[in-house]
């Protein structure tokens, strides 16, 4: 029997553990002296995930519907070239916002599997506070320095 799509259009897990849902207060931060990705601190990240999602989404639609809206004959060759410059500029925001929505539907599968908050490359925890400033990280911080300093050197070659 396969599962059915959740609130954000992913398969809900297996015998998930929605209790967390049901005591998770507004104001809650994960602490460091509480268990490492225990069902609140999932439950925090992943309602962070879906909300940031939610903004993006809902941003992307506006774009769609004001470019609809914004189609017009502009007969100063200026202006109209001005107009097609910011469209560009919009496209390509929202090109690099789809691109992020994968990273969070990937995140928010990782929370669903149990590999959320453990770096890809030393399986390590990663730190409350850069999941919380960045809740899309793979890498811990120093897994990252030093993927960026290969990334750099490898690109100045």
């Amino acid at each position: 029997m396969s599962a059915s799509p959740d609130s954000y259009g992913l398969p809900a897990a297996e015998g998930a553990n929605m209790k967390a849902e049901e005591f998770l207060p507004d104001d809650y931060k994960p602490a460091e002296d509480e268990p490492f990705m225990n069902d609140k601190q999932l439950e925090y990240f992943r309602r962070k995930l879906i909300a940031w999602r939610s903004d993006i989404l809902e941003d992307s639609r506006d774009t769609i519907e004001s470019m609809k809206d914004g189609t017009r004959n502009i007969p100063d060759v200026a202006d109209r070239a001005s107009e097609e410059t910011d469209r560009a500029l919009e496209l390509r925001t929202r090109d690099r916002e789809r691109k992020l929505v994968a990273k969070i539907d990937s995140a928010l599968r990782r929370i669903d599997e149990g590999e959320y908050g453990y770096c890809d490359v030393t399986g390590e925890p990663i730190s409350l506070k850069r999941l919380d400033a960045r809740p899309i990280a793979t890498m811990s911080l120093e897994a990252q320095e030093r993927h960026e300093r290969r990334e750099k050197v490898h690109r100045d070659d």
